[in-house]
Parts: structure tokens; sequence; C-alpha cells
């Protein structure tokens, strides 16, 4: 497995704040990759180090086998970190054309297929000034795309778009990874959208690496549970009391293979009407929270 992105007892700190904190941290070429952590976890540090905005105090990174800023490496690459900002008074056409100028790009930064690709071709000649959060990210993206990178560094792709706008994110997202063959690694704080859209994640906190996997094998690991879609639910809340947990419509059950025929069986006695029973393995969001403790550090702040 070739890797992209590699760091070894990678530091940064700020004073006495240690942003990253020795990270060991390799990251393979191809498909997704999800770097996730809750607020001040190292994920922005880590970005900026890769990309050459910051210096580390300590350790090192490597970029598609060459170091950090290796004009080689660097120009492989393309990046959205935050939302972006570009002249209020552009258009989305003058801003990729002007982009595309300074690096270099001609015709080869096809900038109708950019803006296309992005959904923006009908807002291609409206000025920036009057964009949402989200047609903005969605210029920074096409942005990071036009030099035709083998990998893109996105930080947050879907911030302050709707649903539909996620969907168009996440399949352009999935299409580069699969048919162009592009690397991309992103970092979001929407899990269910990750669990969706990743191959493999990083977890972080407090500047270390606390879980890293594919995500079929870290919600798999995190053990089966018997997902249950039956009415009244009360009734399959009641019966379940402690090992149950609701998930929309339906309740999640903590029990063994074994005890789910005999759960069925008692459910359908006392009334309730079994439509679906099926099951599951944990949720990117459960183990994140298990991992970084977020659900209990803002219970404390509370």
């Amino acid at each position: 497995m070739s890797a992209v992105i590699e760091t070894r007892g990678l530091t940064k700190t700020y004073g006495a704040v240690r942003a990253l904190d020795g990270l060991d941290l390799t990251i393979p070429k191809g498909g997704v990759y999800g770097v996730l952590g809750p607020n001040g976890a190292g994920k922005s540090t880590l970005f900026r180090i890769l990309l050459g905005l910051i210096s580390p105090t300590e350790g090192s990174a490597t970029i598609m086998g060459g170091a950090v800023g290796d004009v080689a490496a660097m120009r492989r690459m393309g990046s959205m970190i935050e939302t972006p900002r570009f002249p209020p008074y552009m258009t989305a056409r003058q801003v990729l054309t002007w982009l595309a100028k300074e690096h270099g790009l001609g015709d080869e930064a096809q900038i109708p297929h950019w803006l296309e690709r992005v959904g923006l071709r009908q807002a291609a000649d409206r000025k920036v000034r009057g964009f949402s959060v989200g047609m903005m990210q969605r210029l920074g993206v096409a942005a990071s795309l036009m030099s035709r990178p083998d990998l893109v560094i996105l930080d947050e792709p879907t911030s302050g778009m709707d649903p539909p706008g996620i969907q168009e994110m996440r399949g352009l997202i999935r299409s580069l990874a699969n048919d162009d063959g592009v690397t991309i690694v992103l970092a979001s704080h929407q899990l269910s959208e990750v669990q969706r859209i990743c191959d493999r994640v990083a977890i972080m906190n407090k500047g270390k690496l606390v879980r890293e996997g594919a995500v079929s094998e870290l919600t798999a690991a995190g053990g089966e549970r018997l997902r249950l879609i039956g009415a009244p639910i009360e009734k399959v809340l009641g019966h379940l009391s402690v090992r149950a947990t609701r998930d929309g419509e339906a309740v999640l059950a903590e029990i063994k293979r074994s005890e789910a025929p005999a759960l069925i069986r008692a459910l359908v006695e006392q009334g309730v009407d079994i439509h679906e029973a099926k099951w599951v393995g944990a949720d990117l969001e459960s183990i994140f929270f298990t991992e970084t403790g977020a659900v209990q550090e803002a219970a404390d702040a509370r």
C-alpha cells in the first residue's frame, strides 16, 4: 500500500499548547480519507503543515514521497482550507480565470468543465459578493481541482450546504476518487456524511492519533446491535429498558444474537408489530464519541 502522506513524530507547539503531539500517520494512495476530531484536535494544524503554511516544531512529514514544500510534489496537490474568500467584485468565472493564470494554467484549466462539475454553471457570471457560504465552498473546490492534482485536501467541503448540495458534493468527491483516481483527504464534523463517503478515517484528539482504519472495519468492530422497527415503539423500548436506544423510527437493541428469537417472540406476544429486524454495526458517530470523550466533555462544560 503506497502512501501519499506520511508523518512521523509530527509536533507543533504554541507556547504551552501542543496542537500536534508526536503524530504518526500514514494516508494511503487512492480513495477518500477522513481526518476527524473535535475542535482543537489538531486537524487544521496538520493540514497547514502539509501545505507548507506553517512549520512543525518537531518531527517530519512527506507528501507523495517528497518533503513538504518540494515544488514537484506541491504541484500535484490541490487544497481548500476553511471557507475560501475571493475578491467580491469578481464573478465565479473571473475568479477561476485569475487563479488559473496565477498557477500558469492555460486552456488546460478547463474552467467551464469545473464550474459545471461543482454545480456553478448557472452562477458562473454572478459576482461572488452575493454567494452563499455553500456556493463559496463549491467555488473553492473548483479552484482546487483546476490543475488536475493527484491529491486534494479539503477542510469542511460541505460547510453551509443544504441537503441536496451535500449530496451533490458527496457524488463529486466519490467520482473524483473512483473515476479520476484522485486521492481525497477531507475533514468534516458531519460524521454521518463521513461514514457514507470515506473509505478510511483517522480520529484525532488533543493532537494525537487515537484510532485509524477502514470505516467498514471500525464500525464492525464497534459491536453488533439488533435494529428493530416495530409499533408501538414505546412497548419495544419498555421491554428492552436500559438495553435499548432510540434511532429515529427504530430501536437499537444491545443483545446477543442468541437472544434475538426470544425477544421477537416476546414482543409479538405483547402486541408489537415487527416491520424490520436486522443486525447492524456501530456507527462512526458512536466510535468518535467513545474515542474522543466529546459527549462527556460537552456535558461537563454545561
